[in-house]
């Protein structure tokens, strides 16, 4: 669930520091307050989880001069000014260096709080946005991501850390839903060009016309950005649904590979979502462009290939929703754990999340099954199963390892709790954790 945002105040009276404070802590945030613009400027850094509300006229450092100092630490920060009666002029100069907004004494108290409650929306998104860009930067981050220890996912990511210390170009393909434009950021993240340009685009997302000036230029007047070809030059270009290309494009992009030469300035890593029968991504390419792209291929594996990887994932996706929910994640039954294992999941990663959160959803409200989701779409439970069946061990192994995990994480990695709660000696408890590859202090 998301944080509650802070709001520093900062004004030389005590009286009008202390009622801004009361009042909007009873709206619910988290007040601190400060008598100096000197005295906030040692607590208010670049990432501040919040935003500020400052008046202007103070002794020492001033208003003014305070909120120039923040906006150079921190341009995205939303400082909310209060003005003395009258000084409109000051007001207006105060939003051309950077203020969110400014209160006119005497204000309304009501008015606060519907500007608290904008700014503190505003920074939220930023710093959210901020967050993921981090993460999106740190490969090490965007393995973890990559969760799994199935035969498939161990390759796929010796293949990721492999393919992104190359140089060449790499073509990343798989069915829907299986994280292709996670691994092309972790890619870029692993490889040599980490700290430069990574730009994404999607082919299908314009007609030809507009993703040709998008992709190699000129661009409209109104727009301030580079083309796309520019704005990755020397960093990483990452082309989603390339198979959209026209053959126009397909001829432009393969002559600005060639330009490049070798090693690539520009690094591209072109991303298939076809998924037409009978029809493949060397069909959709002309041969030139394909081979120059498929150098270095990644084809994600099918969730329905990746064995007990799925009730992983469905563990930790259902603590995440439970968490955002604020209610207990559904414990998932022997039965719906092989309904889990066997189900064809057409929409893959993506498919098996919508499940996991409505999962959540259905154990907050006390009703509904995995079982039900599962049959959401099809008129019976064999329509779920796929036509490869496996061996009962296979089943009961996947949800004995399940079920120790989720013990083990419940109990924050106590040893004589999960003995306790599962009814096992620690020597048999030691025996399974080792041979599925759990380790207590993952869980402390």
């Amino acid at each position: 669930m998301s944080k509650v945002m802070k709001i520093a105040i900062v004004d030389d009276e005590q009286d009008m520091r202390q009622s801004i404070s009361q009042w909007l802590a009873l709206s619910g945030y988290d007040t601190e307050t400060f008598a100096s613009a000197e005295d906030a400027l040692k607590a208010l850094g670049p990432d501040y989880p919040g935003i500020v509300i400052s008046d202007i006229k103070m002794p020492g450092m001033d208003g003014m001069q305070f909120l120039k100092k923040l906006m150079g630490s921190d341009s995205a920060l939303p400082v909310i000014m209060i003005t003395g009666h009258g000084d409109v002029p000051m007001a207006v100069e105060a939003m051309r260096v950077g203020a969110f907004d400014f209160l006119e004494k005497p204000f309304n108290p009501d008015r606060m709080t519907e500007l608290a409650k904008k700014a503190t929306n505003t920074r939220r998104l930023t710093l959210d946005n901020r967050a993921l860009r981090r993460e999106l930067s740190d490969g090490g981050q965007l393995m973890k991501k990559l969760i799994g220890s199935s035969p498939v996912m161990e390759r796929l990511k010796e293949d990721i850390l492999d393919l992104g210390q190359a140089d060449g170009h790499v073509l990343i393909d798989g069915e829907t839903g299986t994280g292709k434009t996670l691994v092309a950021h972790a890619l870029h993240a692993v490889g040599a060009r980490a700290g430069k340009k990574f730009v994404l685009l999607s082919c299908a997302a314009w007609d030809e016309d507009a993703l040709a000036k998008r992709l190699f230029g000129p661009m409209m007047p109104e727009d301030s950005r580079l083309p796309a070809v520019e704005e990755a030059r020397g960093g990483t270009l990452v082309l989603e649904d390339i198979e959209a290309l026209s053959d126009s494009l397909q001829a432009r992009l393969l002559g600005l590979i060639n330009e490049q030469g070798t090693p690539a300035e520009t690094r591209i890593v072109a991303i298939c979502n076809l998924q037409e029968q009978n029809r493949t991504i060397e069909d959709a390419l002309r041969p030139d462009l394909f081979y120059r792209l498929a150098a270095l291929r990644i084809t994600l594996p099918p969730l329905r290939q990746r064995g007990e990887d799925i009730l992983t994932l469905f563990t930790r996706l259902s603590e995440q929703f439970s968490e955002e929910y604020g209610c207990d994640a559904p414990k998932v039954s022997a039965q719906e754990a092989a309904q889990l294992l066997q189900a064809p999941w057409p929409g893959n990663v993506r498919q098996l999340i919508n499940v996991a959160e409505r999962a959540v959803l259905q154990s907050r409200r006390g009703s509904g099954t995995i079982t039900s989701l599962l049959m959401t779409d099809h008129d019976d439970m064999q329509q779920v199963m796929t036509t490869e069946g496996k061996p009962l061990k296979e089943y009961v192994e996947a949800f004995e390892r399940m079920l120790i995990d989720n013990t083990m994480r419940r109990h924050k990695g106590s040893i004589a709790n999960v003995m306790d709660e599962l009814c096992l000696p620690r020597r048999t408890l030691n025996e399974k954790m080792a041979k599925y590859g759990l380790q207590r202090s993952d869980y402390l």
